[in-house]
């Protein structure tokens, strides 16, 4: 069960073979609802690319402030973790090459953050894994629906409204609301993803092109969230 907690000695849990083991994915998100509700959603209802590998996820920023989820303090706060729970999982037996080793994943968008840059080189150094939606992750969410190859100019507005107007969207939230709030879109709805996993991959590599250039504020559009979804979660479909 997926829970917000401060241990960080993975192998202290379980008297298991090592390659019995979960594999543990520790979580920091900058959004504080619509990413927790699409993780929810792929952890319950994802099909496992390798079925009886369990992965357990452990979110570690839960009720962290605004000011301590922006990129850079989210790659800092996630760092500490890296060395912790290798060093449980060695301890546990568990091998580097294996498939459970432990992964520390930030999830963050682009928006207006002035130090994306800075965020990216330091989990580049540390180890930590990085999902990035420029330019926010109502692209990835938009992804499910259409293709969108335009720059946003990096205005989130641009892709949430987008997303609000695809046919049937509203409709997720009550078979007859006519118009959702923004704050109520915020909630990822299971119509909003059930069945539409692959189509959103293919829409995401086809941007990834943007990702050539070496500033990646510049990377408009792009998403790259199936890799957490495939990489870190286990997940191959939903």
């Amino acid at each position: 069960m997926a829970r917000d907690r401060g241990r960080d000695t993975p192998g202290r849990k379980r008297k298991e073979p090592p390659e019995l083991r979960p594999r543990e994915v520790y979580v920091l998100m900058e959004g504080e609802v619509t990413e927790r509700d699409f993780v929810e959603y792929v952890r319950l209802h994802g099909t496992r690319r390798e079925p009886g590998r369990r992965v357990e996820i452990l979110y570690k920023n839960l009720n962290a402030p605004s000011k301590r989820r922006k990129p850079l303090p989210l790659v800092e706060e996630a760092i500490p973790f890296v060395a912790s729970a290798e060093r449980a999982a060695r301890k546990a037996g568990i091998e580097e090459d294996a498939w459970n080793w432990p992964q520390v994943w930030c999830l963050f968008d682009r928006d207006q953050h002035e130090d994306i840059p800075s965020a990216f080189a330091r989990a580049k150094k540390a180890g930590v894994r990085i999902a990035y939606s420029h330019p926010c992750f109502e692209l990835w969410r938009l992804f499910h629906y259409q293709n969108y190859t335009s720059t946003f100019g990096g205005v989130c507005d641009s892709a949430a409204d987008r997303l609000k107007q695809q046919p049937g969207f509203v409709q997720t939230y009550g078979p007859n609301m006519l118009r959702v709030s923004p704050e109520a879109a915020k909630h990822v709805m299971p119509e909003q993803l059930r069945g539409r996993y692959e189509k959103a991959r293919k829409f995401a590599e086809q941007n990834a092109r943007n990702a050539r250039r070496p500033d990646q504020t510049q990377w408009d559009p792009y998403t790259d969230v199936w890799r957490f979804v495939e990489e870190g979660l286990g997940v191959r479909d939903y």
